[in-house]
């Protein structure tokens, strides 16, 4: 028997493991490093879900060996993605959308309500999210000179113009819209760009929700387990 052949029937097994799953179940990394914690992108996954009152359910895939089985379902081997009885789903806005649809908490159904939803859930990606996560990445990574500045600047100060003008970005609400834009606004160097009042105190006003405080502690839990789990296994 071939080592392809056993490796290829342990995938198989686990491929069959995962499909035996059944509920919602939010995908995560089995452990990452200090740095990132609090900010995987399970956490909107866990977020929307404690929103909406959804009972779900975390399972893991090994961050240091992204096998197979993790690329069938997530194809640049990242997280979040999720499982809702045989609907398979990875991005986080996709996910984020498809809890949505199960709860009238995170996206209203009259059109308007649901247009404005959609919008600014799409904004959040494509028109802020583009620009920091690319602009923090030359920031973390010592690049000698920015030239995303600029952009992020700009775009920080039409958010700050419209937050300045509402509480909420859809329907005269929290929807996922909010949920979505602060995580992407709480970022600490994010944060540390310029005096942006407005923006300061919804994204306060966002993470001060029950259901985000304990989603992030469920998180850093998750990690500190799999720290102890280590340790012991060293």
């Amino acid at each position: 028997m071939g080592l392809r052949y056993v490796v290829s029937i342990v995938e198989k097994r686990k491929q069959e493991r995962y499909a035996a799953m059944t509920g919602l179940i939010v995908w995560t990394y089995d452990w990452v490093p200090e740095g990132p914690r609090g900010f995987v992108r399970d956490i909107r996954l866990r977020w929307a879900c404690e929103e909406a009152g959804l009972d779900y359910a975390v399972r893991t895939v090994p961050f240091a060996d992204r096998g197979a089985d993790h690329l069938a379902r997530q194809p640049f081997g990242q997280v979040p993605f999720l499982s809702d009885d045989g609907v398979e789903i990875f991005e986080s806005g996709a996910c984020l959308l498809h809890l949505a649809r199960k709860s009238e908490v995170l996206m209203p159904r009259d059109p308007a309500g649901e247009a404005q939803t959609l919008q600014w859930t799409i904004a959040a990606l494509n028109s802020m999210e583009m620009v920091t996560v690319p602009w923090w990445f030359l920031e973390i990574t010592g690049a000698s000179e920015n030239n995303l500045t600029a952009w992020l600047e700009s775009r920080l100060a039409h958010m700050e113009r419209v937050l300045g003008e509402r509480e909420w970005l859809a329907a005269g609400r929290f929807t996922v819209a909010d949920l979505l834009m602060a995580d992407v606004l709480r970022i600490g160097k994010i944060r540390a760009v310029g005096e942006r009042p407005a923006t300061e105190a919804y994204i306060a006003r966002v993470t001060d929700r029950p259901a985000f405080r304990k989603a992030r502690a469920d998180q850093l839990d998750h990690y500190a387990a799999a720290d102890a789990a280590r340790a012991r296994q060293a």
